[in-house]
């Protein structure tokens, strides 16, 4: 029998309206997952609301574009015989790990030695951890290929000797190298490096060569990496802060708060200009609502739980959170509960390095760590805190002099 055209047409057009509806079904469906948490994720701060709330204002800047290395590299070694071994522990943080190593790999390279693989000592009791436990192994090995020779193990005859324990600055010249290491290295071709920080700011304060300044870079900026469990985990935070962030199109703040520090510090104004050399969290609350964020902006703290000085913080912005509150529950064991606070550190040291807009409490090496992370990825709204008494003014005001005069050594780094 044959087919009316009409039916046929009517048929089609039925069949087409039902694609359509199912193709809207799902649209809403993953809108939903964007616009708000995912599903999969459990942790303390879920909440579910049935309208999309209207959105917040605040003094955003847009990301910047991400900045490109512009040292030349450091010409290549590979194959060079080895003349002697260079030790060190990485210690305190990845805020350190970034110029120990950069100066490791100066050393070995300007004396033709090799870097024996480093391990790190984590917490007060300087537990001993392999290096690969945090850090990209392969990531290590590749970026510094032919620029200094990498070993795991020492030779047992070389093992059996002690080194000479030698104590280096955080920055080093030539000058430095051929006048204090070299005489050290023709006595003892195994040495420990011991770090020391009198430049605690990360200006290029040394006159340094292009070898030197080429290798510090590139080791300071591109040899360490997170393992990708640990940086699996930093992705997740970061997604639910962008998540609980909703309402200011997934921007959030990172605050350096850690009050047991604070309590330890005495707070006083610095010079004529009002300014302090730490903020409590109070203040910062007070900062930066003068200077036009919503009390709705969603915050991250560096206080792994909470504290007074976060809570007067909390009081101000609601929607301040700590690790505990935004970490999925099947990592809170192994990053707040198993005494390894290597990873509390290094999960700061990454979401600070990530976040919209970065606010340290007080000077020291996070804040020029993560300052020199952020520059070079472009994200350069770092806000220095004022006395709430002063007058704020707007929040490019008080951009960090690292990035308002370029003060930061990553800016000979990159550009």
């Amino acid at each position: 029998m044959a087919m009316d055209p009409r039916q046929v047409l009517a048929g089609m057009l039925t069949i087409s309206m039902f694609a359509m509806l199912g193709n809207m079904i799902i649209k809403d469906h993953f809108d939903y997952i964007e616009d708000g948490i995912r599903s999969d994720v459990h942790f303390n701060v879920l909440k579910v609301e049935s309208e999309l709330p209207s959105k917040i204002n605040g003094p955003w800047e847009e990301m910047k574009q991400e900045l490109k290395p512009c040292w030349k590299p450091p010409s290549l070694i590979a194959g060079a015989e080895s003349n002697g071994y260079i030790t060190l522990s990485l210690k305190s943080g990845p805020e350190f790990h970034m110029p120990q190593i950069a100066v490791a790999v100066v050393i070995a390279r300007h004396l033709g030695a090799t870097l024996v693989l480093p391990d790190i000592r984590s917490g007060e009791l300087g537990q001993k951890r392999d290096f690969e436990e945090y850090y990209d192994l392969d990531k290590f090995y590749s970026s510094l290929w032919g620029v200094v020779d990498i070993t795991r193990e020492i030779p047992a005859d070389v093992a059996s000797e002690n080194p000479t324990v030698v104590k280096v600055p955080n920055q080093v010249s030539e000058d430095f190298l051929v006048k204090n290491i070299d005489p050290i290295f023709e006595t003892n071709r195994y040495l420990r490096l011991a770090i020391s920080y009198p430049l605690t700011n990360m200006k290029l304060e040394v006159k340094q060569n292009n070898d030197i300044k080429s290798t510090t870079c590139l080791a300071m900026f591109s040899s360490l990496e997170l393992k990708q469990e640990i940086r699996e985990v930093v992705d997740q935070v970061v997604e639910n802060l962008r998540a609980l962030s909703n309402r200011s199109d997934g921007k959030f703040i990172a605050v350096d708060l850690k009050g047991e520090l604070l309590e330890k510090k005495a707070c006083q104004e610095v010079g004529a200009s009002g300014r302090k050399n730490c903020y409590n969290g109070y203040e910062i609350g007070q900062f930066l609502k003068k200077i036009g964020f919503d009390t709705e902006t969603t915050i991250y703290i560096t206080q792994t739980w909470w504290h007074e000085n976060a809570k007067a913080l909390k009081d101000i912005f609601p929607r301040t959170y700590t690790k505990d509150d935004v970490l999925p529950d099947d990592q809170k064991t192994k990053f707040l509960r198993s005494q390894n606070v290597e990873l509390e550190k290094l999960l700061d040291f990454e979401v600070c390095s990530q976040s919209d807009v970065f606010v340290p409490s007080m000077p020291g090496m996070f804040y020029e760590s993560v300052t020199g992370r952020r520059i070079s990825s472009g994200r350069t709204q770092i806000l220095i805190p004022a006395n709430f008494l002063a007058s704020y003014g707007q929040a490019s005001d008080h951009v960090s002099a690292y990035v308002s005069e370029k003060k930061h050594l990553a800016y000979s780094c990159f550009c």
